[in-house]
C-alpha cells in the first residue's frame, strides 16, 4: 500500500476503535476522523463534501420530524396503555405485544426513532406493574432491529444500502419482508422460553388495568393530521421509483407539509431533530470515501473475490455471516458504510449484486442484536435504561442476543439460498 493508504487506514481504524469504546462522543470522533482525512491531504475538501449522501441525511431528518410531532399527540402513550389493557396485565403477553408494536413501528418509522419514543413508555409500564423493565427493554431492542430489517427506512444500514444500490422501499419490503417475518416468529419462541418466569403481583396488575386510555391522546386534531401525513409518506416511499422521486424528497415533503398544516413553529420543531446522528453520518461518509480513494476497500474486495474464487453463493453467505459478526463488534452503521464499496467491487467482478446487497442488509441489521454495542438502537436503549437506574449488562444482553442472532442467521442463510442462489 502507498503511504496515503497507510495513513488513511490508521485514521479509519482509530476512529472505529474510539467509536466502539464509546469513551468519547461518536459524532465528534467521526467528524474529527473525516476532517483529518482532508487536513492530511488524503482527499480534498471537494471530494469529501461530494461523498456526503444527502439522500440519507434528509431522509432521516424528515422522518425524525414526523415522529417527533406524532409523539406530541400522546400516540405512543396510548399505545402503551392499550398494550397493558390488551395483555390483561399478563407479563409475557405484555412483553410480546410491546415487542410486536416496536417491530412494526421500527419498520415504518425507523428503529432508532422508535426506541427513543418507546423506551420511556416501557419503563413506565414496568414501574406500574412492579416488575423489572430489563426483560422488556432487551426484547424491545431485539424486536426493533428485527422489524427495522424489513424496510428501506427501518434501520440506518438499509438507508445506506438503498441509496448506494438504487433500491427502493418496495424492493426492500418485497425481498426482506418475508424473511423478517420468519425471524420474528423465531424471536417470539425464544423470548417465551427465555423469560418464561416473569411474574406480576396481583395488586399491581389490577392497579395498572384501572388506568383508562381516554386521556392518553393529548391533541386529537394533530394526531389525525400526523397519521394522515405519515400514511401518505409511507405510500410515497412505495411509489417513489415509479414517479421518479427519491425517498429523501418524500420524507422532507411529508415533514414540511405536516409542520404547515399543523401550524407548528419551525424553529422549535427542527430543534427536535437528532442533529448529532446526522453529523455522525457526515463524518462517516468522509471517512469511508477516503479509504475508498486510496484503494484500501478495493484491496479488501479483491481479497474476498480471490478467497471465494468467483463463487457467488460462497460470497453471498460469507457476506451474511461476516456482516453479522462485524456488526456485533462495532456499530452496524459504520460497518455498512465500509462494506458497501466492497459489495460494489465484488459486483464489478461479475457476481450478481442483488443477493450480496440483501446478504449485507440481513447481516448488518440482524447481527446488531448480538451485543449491546451492535446497533444504534441498542446504545440508545441502554443509555436511557442506565439513567433510569436499570442498567442492561453486556453479558446479560449477549446471552439472549446470541441465541436470537444465531437463529436469525440460520433462517437468513436458508432464505438467501432458496430464493437467490439455488
Amino acid at each position: 500500500m502507498t503511504m496515503d493508504a497507510w495513513i488513511a487506514a490508521a485514521v479509519f481504524v482509530t476512529a472505529y476503535v474510539l467509536i466502539a469504546l464509546e469513551r468519547w462522543d461518536r459524532t465528534i470522533v467521526a467528524m474529527i476522523g473525516g476532517l483529518l482525512m482532508v487536513v492530511l491531504g488524503i482527499i480534498d475538501q471537494h471530494e469529501a463534501f461530494a461523498a456526503i449522501d444527502l439522500n440519507v441525511i434528509f431522509l432521516l431528518a424528515g422522518m425524525m420530524v414526523i415522529a417527533s410531532i406524532l409523539a406530541r399527540t400522546g400516540f405512543f402513550d396510548w399505545l402503551a396503555i392499550r398494550s397493558v389493557i390488551l395483555s390483561g396485565g399478563h407479563p409475557m403477553r405484555l412483553l410480546l405485544i410491546l415487542a410486536t408494536v416496536t417491530a412494526v413501528l421500527s419498520a415504518f418509522l425507523d428503529n432508532v426513532t422508535t426506541v427513543v419514543l418507546m423506551t420511556p413508555v416501557t419503563l413506565s409500564v414496568a414501574r406500574r406493574l412492579g416488575v423489572s423493565p430489563v426483560p422488556y427493554l432487551i426484547s424491545s431492542i431485539l424486536a426493533s432491529n428485527i422489524g427495522g430489517t424489513a424496510t428501506l427506512i427501518g434501520d440506518p444500514p438499509n438507508i445506506l444500502i438503498g441509496s448506494a444500490a438504487g433500491l427502493g422501499f418496495g424492493e426492500f419490503l418485497a425481498n426482506l419482508g418475508p424473511v423478517t417475518v420468519l425471524v420474528f416468529i423465531a424471536f417470539v419462541v425464544i423470548v417465551r422460553v427465555a423469560f418464561r418466569d416473569l411474574q406480576v403481583p396481583d395488586e399491581r396488575r389490577e392497579a395498572a388495568l384501572e388506568r383508562g386510555e381516554e386521556n392518553a391522546i393529548r391533541d386529537r386534531p394533530l394526531l389525525v393530521k400526523s397519521l394522515v401525513v405519515a400514511g401518505a409518506t409511507i405510500f410515497g416511499f412505495l411509489i417513489h421509483s415509479a414517479v421518479g422521486v427519491e425517498p429523501a424528497t418524500v420524507a422532507l415533503l411529508g415533514a414540511m407539509v405536516l409542520m404547515l398544516i399543523a401550524g407548528l413553529d419551525a424553529h422549535k420543531t427542527l430543534r427536535e431533530i437528532e442533529w448529532s446522528t446526522l453529523f455522525f453520518f457526515v463524518g462517516l461518509f468522509i471517512l469511508v470515501e477516503a479509504i475508498v480513494q486510496v484503494g484500501v476497500v478495493g484491496g479488501i474486495a479483491d481479497a474476498l473475490a480471490n478467497a471465494t474464487q468467483g463463487q457467488a453463493a460462497l460470497a453471498t453467505i460469507g457476506m451474511l455471516w461476516f456482516s453479522a459478526i462485524a456488526s456485533a463488534i462495532v456499530d452496524n452503521i459504520p460497518y455498512t458504510a465500509t462494506a458497501i464499496p466492497v459489495v460494489q467491487r465484488l459486483a464489478e467482478t461479475g457476481m450478481a449484486a442483488e443477493p450480496l446487497w440483501w446478504a449485507l442488509a440481513l447481516g448488518a441489521c440482524l447481527g446488531g442484536n448480538l451485543t449491546i454495542l451492535g446497533a444504534s438502537a441498542n446504545v440508545v436503549v441502554s443509555n436511557v435504561a442506565l439513567r433510569a437506574g436499570n442498567p442492561i449488562r453486556f453479558v446479560e444482553f449477549f446471552r439472549y442476543g446470541a441465541v436470537v442472532v444465531l437463529a436469525s442467521m440460520v433462517i437468513s442463510t436458508g432464505y438467501l439460498w432458496v430464493r437467490y442462489l439455488a
